[in-house]
């Protein structure tokens, strides 16, 4: 068995290294692919402390200079760092081969598509390039087993997206503001009385819910036309599976999409929400997803 978790840990996770390596090392993870790795620092102690090799994009020079990097049990045969700044908003992503538990080699992909949710449409155009660009540089994989994960920050066609939920996370979000600096912006304050207006009533809530989603199909489709499983819908065909907010679960933006010939060996796959006390919330603000694989 291999076991392949994709996690967004969440500008670093640089306060937060008990409870990811708390969080990860309960799922028993071979592989652990990990997005907004932007402290090197916690790269390298999360590998010590799990006992693993890892690879990593770069180190960052600020909170928002992402980075992702990938952790192995399994030995690392070689890695690359693709760099296309003129396409991808995060200017990178990573390609490790790792030796599977079967002794063969494995290609992984971990990345993390643009978000820019406030530039509604043009966000959608962004990632669906992205994903052009991640696809042309897989292809030279094509009839091998192999996969990619991360955080794309868009969602399936057919899945449910709760805006409703999104937003009354930002209302205790800014009620907690609110207790902690009395002199709050006044826009703020309005704003959030006029998003609890409308998540409060029933056509409010069920309005953002429903236009929601034509902002979140960055290019899943694009994946799913090439031939790739997503892992979590192909075995849980009814089942939300949200992994964003940790606090709010409302939308399912993380996942780990296999080749058809790595997918005829997938047995599992989970959002995990907890694991050994630790609730997904007080590690980041993403759930991890984990697959389990035959060989």
């Amino acid at each position: 068995m291999m076991r392949i978790l994709t996690y967004n840990i969440l500008v670093g996770g640089t306060e937060r290294l008990e409870q990811l390596t708390t969080l990860i090392r309960s799922a028993r993870p071979d592989v652990v692919g990990l997005a907004e790795a932007t402290d090197a620092d916690v790269v390298v102690e999360l590998a010590k402390r799990l006992n693993m090799q890892f690879r990593l994009t770069g180190e960052g020079t600020g909170k928002r200079d992402w980075h992702v990097a990938l952790l192995s049990r399994l030995p690392i045969i070689e890695s690359t760092i693709h760099r296309r700044p003129a396409i991808f908003t995060r200017h990178h992503f990573l390609e490790v081969t790792i030796e599977g538990a079967d002794g063969q080699p494995l290609t992984l992909y971990m990345v993390h598509l643009t978000s820019q949710a406030r530039q509604g449409q043009r966000s959608v155009l962004v990632r669906r390039a992205e994903t052009r660009e991640l696809l042309r540089t897989m292809a030279s994989h094509k009839g091998t087993p192999h996969l990619v994960m991360g955080d794309f920050n868009s969602i399936a066609l057919g899945d449910t997206l709760q805006v409703s939920n999104l937003a009354r996370r930002y209302i205790h979000r800014l009620e907690h503001n609110r207790a902690k600096d009395a002199s709050l912006h006044i826009g703020q304050r309005a704003l959030g009385t006029a998003v609890r207006t409308i998540v409060n009533s029933r056509s409010g809530g069920y309005l953002l819910d429903a236009i929601g989603p034509s902002y979140g199909k960055g290019g899943i489709d694009l994946l799913l036309n090439a031939g790739y499983v997503d892992c979590f819908r192909q075995l849980h065909p009814h089942e939300h599976g949200y992994t964003f907010p940790s606090s709010f679960p409302s939308l399912r933006i993380d996942y780990i999409f296999a080749s058809s010939e790595l997918a005829a060996s997938l047995v599992s796959c989970a959002v995990i929400s907890e694991g050994d006390g630790m609730s997904g919330e007080e590690a980041s603000d993403h759930l991890p997803v984990l697959a389990e694989f035959n060989g």
